[in-house]
């Protein structure tokens, strides 16, 4: 089924004015996080407004609706869209996003939660998503776009991990809720075939991947790529069979942050999986292994952080907190 815009039967999102998505901008700065509570205090927004970035992406759970209701759903959305401090982030950069389980509709949801189409357009109007964008004649929320010239080109491929992907497999092992599904899978054909293209196709120098769950991390007992250990394959094998340039994958959802690395063969650098998560409320007791783990693991009110070094292709990863705090910085050269 092929989706239109503005499907559902609430009232459209009242929206504030907003930046428009400049596509020809050099981008330099770009702010990232996920996991907010509109019932809760957002001490964050001023410190990443004071950034100045180019660009902010929502990584997910940007409301917890948790809801088959979309006047419900709705309403969460436009209570966010009033929260002052958040106005002047809509004043002042562009957004993109996309979801995770709780702005979708339902807690660790997957491509059975039967409100998926009303709830997606409630997420792109959220966003302010042009109606000439591609997402909107299509199943799903993934999205991807280009900035810049030629020779400082961004390309942010934003992924739909809720709509297509199967069902969790419930862990035999102790502290654990899910184990492997060996035949799940992620994305669903029509989602990779769009982004095999996508990644074979960009002559960005740098690649931006967002995923809602963390994707390097494979040790700990929630939701992750590694549920999906053929997906999670899939995923790795299309990163480097592309020879895309400077391809770095951010992530949410687990209210901590951290920095992951991981080395893949025949790739000419590291693969970094930037994890920010809890603009409003994380895991203060927080303390699991990640073998990947190059960062200190950070249980703080946490947003991401990227500021791009053209003249010498480095880019520097950040996960940033209140007054100025940086709890964790990795600064990467990749090839030229």
């Amino acid at each position: 089924m092929m989706l239109g815009c503005k499907t559902n039967q609430t009232q459209p999102i009242s929206q504030i004015p907003v930046i428009p998505i400049d596509t020809t901008q050099i981008l330099t700065t770009i702010a990232f996080g996920s996991c907010n509570k509109v019932t809760e205090p957002q001490p964050l927004w001023s410190e990443i407004v004071d950034q100045q970035p180019d660009l902010w992406v929502w990584l997910g759970d940007n409301i917890y609706g948790d809801t088959t209701n979309m006047a419900v759903m709705h309403q969460e959305y436009q209570k966010q869209l009033q929260q002052p401090d958040y106005q002047k982030l809509l004043a002042s950069t562009s957004v993109l996003g996309i979801w995770d389980d709780h702005d979708y509709g339902i807690n660790d949801g997957g491509k059975y939660f039967a409100q998926k189409e009303a709830s997606r357009d409630l997420m792109l109007e959220f966003l302010s998503v042009a109606p000439s964008r591609p997402v909107w004649s299509r199943e799903g929320g993934y999205q991807s776009y280009t900035f810049g010239p030629e020779g400082q080109r961004v390309k942010i491929i934003l992924l739909d991990t809720r709509y297509f992907r199967d069902t969790l497999m419930e862990s035999s092992m102790e502290g654990k809720r899910y184990g492997a599904n060996p035949q799940g899978d992620m994305l669903g054909e029509t989602q990779w075939t769009w982004l095999t293209e996508e990644l074979n196709a960009s002559d960005a120098q740098f690649n931006i991947i967002g995923s809602s769950i963390q994707v390097i991390h494979d040790e700990h007992g929630f939701e992750k790529w590694a549920n999906f250990p053929k997906s999670h394959q899939r995923l790795y094998d299309l990163i480097v069979s592309s020879e895309a340039e400077g391809v770095v994958l951010l992530s949410g959802d687990r209210h901590i942050g951290e920095i992951s690395r991981l080395k893949l063969p025949e790739m000419p650098y590291p693969l970094y999986d930037i994890t920010s998560s809890g603009l409003t409320h994380v895991y203060e007791e927080a303390d699991e292994e990640n073998r990947h783990r190059v960062s200190d693991l950070v249980t703080s009110l946490n947003y991401g952080l990227i500021q791009i070094d053209w003249e010498n292709r480095q880019v520097t990863y950040q996960i940033k907190g209140e007054n100025g705090a940086t709890y964790a910085s990795e600064t990467v050269a990749y090839p030229k």
